[in-house]
């Protein structure tokens, strides 16, 4: 039996060129797939740069119009088996490019994906940010987080911690991604959830005459 090939999307929200955001997002994009290879499974890497898209971001929060810029970074993510998602800290929370990028994503775009989260910033008071301020919002956009995050302050670059944390991290990523827990969501259970119109890639538009409200809203009666 062939192993599955993993399409692997980096997503990084830093705005130097180059940026640390990046650096750490590489460096977890690349021990994953030093680990996955080790079990026999090919990784993809792909890498959307926000900063790229800073423009098509706001165009299509204020006007709803999606770029063809933005519309390849979606179908990138779209066909990701897992992610791993870098962002800057300012302010003690994550930058508001990285921020404004996935609310302007439809909710159901990422459901089970697997993701990485990852933060860097100029001081170690921030350590908490990918946890305490990125996990509530990809909790809302229902992805599957590894239970590991990772932080880097200038400081941790050279420390064995961050290495020991980004190998953790990577591990924990290939593990789920292998599980193929978000496609069998897509294949098994993807009518269960309440999909907004045109954001499950026309799924969302069958439609189940069986239940009470539609019975009623076709001049029928509820059990």
């Amino acid at each position: 039996m062939t192993s599955p090939t993993f399409n692997l999307t980096v997503i990084s929200a830093g705005t130097g060129d180059p940026s640390a955001t990046r650096l750490l997002a590489d460096r977890l994009a690349g021990r994953a797939t030093a680990l996955a290879g080790q079990r026999g499974h090919a990784v993809t890497v792909h890498v959307i740069e926000l900063r790229e898209l800073a423009s098509d971001i706001t165009t299509a929060l204020v006007n709803q119009l999606v770029t063809p810029k933005l519309a390849q970074a979606v179908t990138i993510l779209r066909e990701a088996d897992g992610l791993v998602a870098a962002a800057p800290v300012y302010k003690a929370g994550p930058s508001g490019l990285f921020t404004t990028f996935f609310q302007a994503l439809d909710n159901d775009l990422l459901i089970a994906k697997p993701v990485v989260l990852a933060a860097t910033a100029g001081t170690a008071r921030h350590a908490l940010v990918a946890d305490e301020a990125m996990r509530p919002m990809f909790a809302y956009l229902r992805t599957l987080i590894t239970p590991t995050s990772v932080f880097a302050a200038p400081d941790d670059w050279a420390a064995p911690d961050l290495a020991e944390r980004i190998d953790r991290a990577a591990f924990e990523l290939v593990l789920l991604m292998e599980s193929g827990f978000a496609q069998k969501v897509r294949d098994e259970s993807w009518r269960s959830y309440a999909h907004e119109y045109g954001s499950a890639g026309g799924t969302e538009l069958s439609i189940d005459t069986g239940t009470d409200l539609m019975r009623l809203a076709t001049g029928g009666s509820a059990r």
